[in-house]
């Protein structure tokens, strides 16, 4: 399409950055991960019979979680893990949650409840926790997550090997509902994008998050950043990159599953992502100066990353509108995009296909290859304008500060939670 008729200066090569700027990462992301299942993925299998596994304290933080706790927990007790704590922090809950957590208790005496009356934040839950708990080492686990029996041991397996300077170590979320549109895209996108990312950002060195669905600490690392940040509204991405400023390594573990619910509804699935985004913008926003630090070089290309696709954001949405008002015809505008999209849907085709494929090996999901076709064009109109919206209020909660609390998020249950 012809496009230098549009009166705006710079604007063809902006439009071009809008088109190859996600092309080029997409190559980027299959490279990076294809390179860690050659190099990374090789680490060995274990007998847990023949390991003296440390004491471990699974934390789990609640609000409103009357509806998956009690299943949580059931799962957390059943796990063979020969040496654990189990501690729930329910923070201010308006719902049952409280009620049950004390009932919990009172059958299971090797489960501890934290009982606060205000809800002050995940990142404030975690740091009580985090307090009570009596071991060096700490699995986080979301209050609608189940996990798989084999998760503790590759995860400690790391921290017993890989050496004193490991902080954390992150698994690999599973979406156990999958019986609607929206919640087999986000399969989908689970599979492919994020894990191609982890891949990719685990060979530079640096990881953007740890998942806070199912991550576990070295309790040490995080006493020497300040825990958790209380006012900022994503606690993962926030320690991750406090740990790695800190020079803490994070690994990845795609063998830890975890099964967790992702939202069902557009209502839900908007305020995940703006939640997202703004606390990834939050980030960039506190730890600009990193960028101009070369001991803090390594993290740099993460950085960037982060910061050009909120550009690119910005960018697609003003290309769109320029050309909006001022194409010719609409037929023009329709080739536009007809051919944008079809070189970034085939170039994500490819890379959730290889994705799929190697995420096979955990977990059945090749079969839903087929839902991958909705994803990309959802994925960038949807980000775009969830980055968008959340700009503005990642700035006001860098000026207004205080605690950051929480809503109960969409489950996927039948019934949905205000």
């Amino acid at each position: 399409m012809n496009i230098q008729h549009v009166l705006v200066p710079g604007f063809e090569k902006l439009a071009s950055f809008v088109f190859w700027y996600p092309f080029i990462m997409s190559l980027f992301w299959i490279a990076g991960t294809l390179i860690y299942i050659r190099y990374r993925d090789r680490d060995p299998e274990f007998d847990v019979s023949t390991i003296d596994w440390p004491l471990v304290s699974f934390l789990v933080p609640c609000y409103n979680e009357e509806e998956t706790i009690s299943e949580t927990l059931h799962h957390l007790l059943a796990l063979d893990y020969p040496s654990k704590e189990i501690i729930l922090i329910n923070d201010g809950s308006t719902d049952g949650t409280a009620d049950i957590l004390k009932e919990i208790s009172k059958k299971h005496p090797e489960v501890r409840v934290i009982q606060l009356y205000e809800n002050k934040g995940k990142a404030n839950a975690l740091h009580l926790g985090a307090h009570a708990s009596k071991a060096e080492f700490l699995i986080c686990l979301d209050s609608d997550a189940i996990l798989d029996q084999d998760a503790p041991y590759y995860l400690m397996y790391h921290f017993l090997h890989k050496g004193e300077r490991l902080g954390a170590v992150t698994g690999n979320p599973r979406i156990r509902n999958r019986n609607t549109l929206l919640s087999r895209i986000q399969l989908v996108e689970y599979s492919s994008i994020i894990g191609s990312i982890k891949r990719t950002q685990r060979i530079l060195g640096k990881i953007m998050t740890v998942s806070g669905v199912v991550v576990a600490f070295r309790k040490k690392a995080l006493v020497d950043v300040g825990l958790w940040d209380r006012d900022m509204i994503t606690e993962d991405i926030a320690i991750s990159w406090k740990l790695q400023q800190r020079f803490w390594d994070i690994r990845y573990e795609p063998r830890a599953l975890c099964w967790m619910l992702v939202p069902e509804t557009l209502q839900g699935i908007w305020k995940q992502r703006v939640r997202w985004a703004q606390g990834g913008q939050e980030v960039m926003l506190r730890h600009w100066r990193a960028l101009f630090q070369w001991k803090q070089r390594r993290i740099w290309i993460v950085y960037l990353e982060q910061w050009i696709s909120t550009i690119w954001s910005f960018s697609w949405l003003f290309v769109t509108l320029v050309l909006l008002f001022t194409a010719s015809s609409p037929q023009e505008m329709f080739l536009w995009f007809t051919f944008t999209s079809f070189a970034l849907v085939f170039m994500s085709l490819i890379q959730l296909l290889i994705a799929l494929k190697i995420d096979s090996k955990y977990d059945n999901v090749k079969r839903y290859y087929a839902w991958a076709a909705w994803y990309p064009a959802l994925y960038w109109i949807v980000n775009t304008i969830v980055v968008v919206s959340a700009f503005p209020r990642a700035i006001k909660s860098r000026v207004k500060g205080g605690y950051a609390t929480w809503s109960s998020p969409d489950r996927g249950l039948t019934k949905s939670k205000s």
